[in-house]
């Protein structure tokens, strides 16, 4: 079965990179959102049980959006990534659940050892 995989970023040049630096042989099924409400709406649908963030966003932004997956006990596992390397950025979104943070451009051999890392990925 498919891994529902939701790719959040306000910039369609930054979700079609993420979506290439994913691992090839992933059984994934993936969804884009282009703001933080559509984010958590998709999450909210069952198509987000692993989801790629930003954080900076028009409408409703990461952080908010963490917050909101947070308060409603939404199941997935959320990797922040972000051009907002600030240490404080990255202790906030640890804070509100995400599991791991990765710096904009995303580097596909990261991205990989992210996922591994967590169980979500076993290539």
């Amino acid at each position: 079965m498919s891994t529902p995989v939701l790719i959040c970023d306000d910039s369609s040049f930054a979700r079609k990179q993420v979506q290439r630096a994913l691992p090839s042989g992933w059984d994934i099924d993936v969804t884009f959102a282009g703001n933080g409400e559509e984010g958590l709406a998709a999450i909210s649908a069952g198509k987000g049980d692993v989801v790629f963030l930003d954080l900076t966003m028009p409408v409703m932004d990461g952080f908010e959006v963490l917050e909101a997956i947070k308060k409603q006990d939404l199941p997935c596992l959320v990797i922040v990534i972000s051009g907002d390397i600030q240490p404080e950025a990255m202790a906030r979104v640890k804070r509100l659940g995400a599991v791991d943070f990765i710096k904009k451009p995303v580097d596909a051999q990261r991205l990989q050892q992210v996922l591994t890392d967590f169980g979500i990925y076993a290539g």
